[in-house]
């Protein structure tokens, strides 16, 4: 795993923006003409546009793609702006983070870059911990979902546990 400091910004971003669109996720990378949620990153219409320019942490790529990624797809297409207060997105904020672990893993990122010290309300040291000790926040759902699996299922089904994800993209078309 590589440290952080060894890791520039740019780099970071190609490798993200690589693996995103080989799962099969739209990235768009251009310039933003006015503010979003998260600086340089935005929802639009089922796409992540990124503005490397403005984008603080690139580990929120990786928090950002979790939400579309964990969508139906027929949710994921609509997605656009900022996502409505609802269970439905309330649930796809634990799976995204979840999501998002599971994918530092996976491109070999310190997980410190998605769970940064300004991210999370404050909570990013809670949430690494948490992952860290085996309590995976969001599994539930990403199981509901049949992208990843607990202990007790992956044995049951003789697969990988989680932090291995079976599907990176929801295979539900819609709910």
């Amino acid at each position: 795993m590589l440290s952080m400091t060894k890791i520039k910004k740019d780099e970071l971003i190609t490798r993200m923006v690589k693996f995103l669109r080989e799962i099969g996720l739209e990235v768009l990378l251009e310039q933003h003409r006015s503010d979003s949620f998260l600086p340089g990153l935005c929802l639009k219409k089922g796409a992540l546009s990124i503005d490397p320019d403005k984008l603080n942490y690139p580990g929120d790529i990786l928090h950002e793609a979790g939400h579309l990624a964990t969508m139906p797809s027929s949710i994921r297409r609509s997605m656009d702006g900022n996502l409505p207060d609802s269970d439905l997105h309330r649930s796809g904020e634990m799976m995204a983070i979840a999501w998002s672990y599971a994918a530092c893993l996976h491109l070999g990122i310190p997980v410190d870059v998605v769970f940064h010290e300004d991210g999370y309300k404050g909570g990013a040291a809670s949430i690494k911990t948490a992952f860290e000790q085996g309590s995976y926040i969001g599994l539930p759902m990403l199981q509901y979902h049949e992208m990843a699996y607990d202990n007790k299922n992956a044995i049951l089904l003789n697969a990988e546990p989680f932090p291995v994800m079976h599907n990176w993209l929801c295979p539900k078309v819609g709910d």
